[in-house]
């Protein structure tokens, strides 16, 4: 039965050090991004994981095929783990999604949970299919600590339904870093969040969704 799930985000990209919406978009890592997850893989090795799953998205498969060097198993794909999808807002900065879609993010604003990006998703929608992947990880998987790599917004947006306590807003997550969870009486409660502990001097950095930045 699983015990602990660990969540693990991407490695950093060029879009992400120029705070650039990512979204769907195959964006490769960077240098510090490949430096980022091979100090990733020394260290999952020794926590016992025993399966990796993983999104699709160009940046989680790079970070997940450092991790596999050290691993015993193949990560595993699975498309409901992407980052949010972000359509029209694809590759724009805060301030040009704000200066260009004026009314949409607005829109946005008035109903975070439920506003669809344009050509994109709502949060509820990101948070359904994560929930749908985990709830599916969970029944499917036998080991103790399974690991879930994703992204910023998608494992912030899950944390919320599964740890009531638990608010997106109140904490980042950098590249690379390790957010567990465990079971309890009650459900899950969070162990550690945005731990980088493992980067040792590597700089991480953290996005936030538009709406959080007001």
């Amino acid at each position: 039965m699983v015990k602990r799930v660990v969540f693990i985000r991407s490695g950093e990209t060029d879009w992400n050090r120029q705070e650039r919406w990512q979204g769907w978009a195959a964006s490769p890592l960077n240098a510090h991004g490949l430096q980022q997850a091979e100090a990733l893989g020394r260290f999952v090795r020794h926590i016992g994981l025993s399966t990796l799953y993983t999104s699709d998205l160009r940046r989680a498969l790079q970070t997940a095929d450092a991790l596999a060097v050290y691993l015993t198993f193949e990560p595993i794909p699975d498309v409901r783990l992407r980052e949010r999808a972000v359509g029209l807002w694809q590759g724009l900065t805060f301030d040009e999604m704000q200066a260009w879609y004026p009314e949409e993010f607005a829109e946005l604003l008035a109903d975070r949970e439920h506003f669809t990006l344009p050509g994109g998703e709502s949060r509820a929608e990101v948070r359904n299919r994560m929930q749908e992947a985990f709830d599916d990880f969970i029944a499917r998987d036998a080991g103790e600590t399974i690991g879930i790599l994703s992204h910023t917004a998608a494992i912030k947006f899950l944390l919320d339904e599964l740890i009531p306590s638990s608010v997106s807003e109140d904490y980042n997550l950098g590249n690379t870093s390790v957010t567990t969870i465990r079971r309890s009486e009650g459900g899950w409660e969070l162990v550690a969040s945005d731990d980088q502990a493992h980067l040792d001097g590597l700089a991480s950095s953290a996005v936030t969704e538009p709406e959080e930045r007001r």
